[in-house]
């Protein structure tokens, strides 16, 4: 048997960026969150990720974080994977808060690329290099530089895997940039996941080399995003691909969250479409044009 320093492969599969629920007050809206994160079970999702861009991490407190967790936890079951997602431009405050973590019932974390600050590479290494060492967890690097200013290069990636083989075992890949993954892929080890960060290029990314995505889409399709990832290379993935092409773009049309919310609340997953400032409401424009878009997704039996 050949001996191999990294650990089985982690986070592959349909992981769904949860959103956070909000009444019109402005309080999370624990019935909806309840019932999202049930139907997401049910559609055998792999994991879920609490508080990524689609949850509005940047405007929770640490107390809503852990009731929010303890919520999801309690309708997912005690076996069902989270990640927590914890990005900071500070890496000594992403320190404190991965200690915070460390207690908490969740099986990784999602950090993202420091933003705004734009560091260089060495930095990027630097920073993630203590979060691994901070960590108790497996950690899924997050590379967006639409939302921070700066792209992780792949030999960065391969540096810290490297290093790291235990803490850094996936990315979430969405810097647009083409050909990415098929360059990921190329230098990491067959067990480092690769994983969608758009979902309008999630059918693509996969025959590049991907091994699944974190899905903004599954919020309100579970089953559908599932069979699509589980069937990747198949007539019947590229149907449903096509058939939400209409949702990818409609959703980010005028910003995430915002899209997603607007469309759960159209199909009465959640009970109202708030958000938190500086976030706010898309159009009535567009919020038509959705209505528009669901009823037809509704005839195609989309779930």
């Amino acid at each position: 048997m050949v001996y191999s320093p990294f650990p089985p492969a982690q986070f592959m599969g349909l992981g769904v960026a949860l959103v956070t629920p909000f009444l019109v007050d402005g309080q999370v809206d624990y019935q909806s969150l309840g019932a999202i994160v049930r139907n997401i079970v049910a559609s055998k999702a792999d994991f879920i990720v609490v508080f990524g861009t689609t949850g509005e991490s940047p405007v929770v407190t640490r107390e809503e974080v852990e009731k929010v967790l303890s919520a999801v936890r309690r309708e997912a079951g005690p076996n069902y994977p989270i990640v927590l997602g914890l990005g900071d431009n500070s890496t000594q405050r992403l320190i404190e808060r991965l200690s915070l973590a460390n207690s908490y019932d969740i099986q990784g974390i999602l950090s993202v690329v420091p933003y705004y600050n734009k560091p260089s590479q060495e930095g990027i290494y630097q920073h993630f290099a203590a979060a691994a060492q901070t960590s108790d967890k497996p950690i899924i690097l997050y590379n967006i530089r639409g939302r921070t200013g700066v792209d992780m290069d792949p030999d960065t990636v391969l540096r810290l895997r490297n290093n790291f083989p235990d803490k850094i075992v996936a990315i979430k890949e969405a810097s647009g940039i083409e050909e990415r993954v098929t360059k990921l892929a190329s230098l990491l080890d067959p067990a480092f996941t690769i994983l969608s960060g758009d979902d309008h290029s999630t059918l693509e990314l996969i025959h590049q080399g991907a091994n699944g995505a974190v899905s903004v889409v599954a919020n309100a399709y579970p089953a559908w995003t599932k069979e699509l990832i589980d069937m990747a290379g198949s007539e019947r993935a590229v149907e449903i691909d096509n058939a939400l092409a209409a949702c990818y773009r409609l959703l980010f049309e005028e910003g995430n969250p915002a899209g997603i919310k607007e469309w759960l609340y159209k199909m009465q997953l959640i009970n109202t479409p708030t958000l938190r400032l500086p976030l706010t409401r898309v159009s009535d424009k567009l919020s038509q044009k959705m209505e528009q878009s669901i009823d037809t997704l509704m005839k195609l039996g989309a779930h």
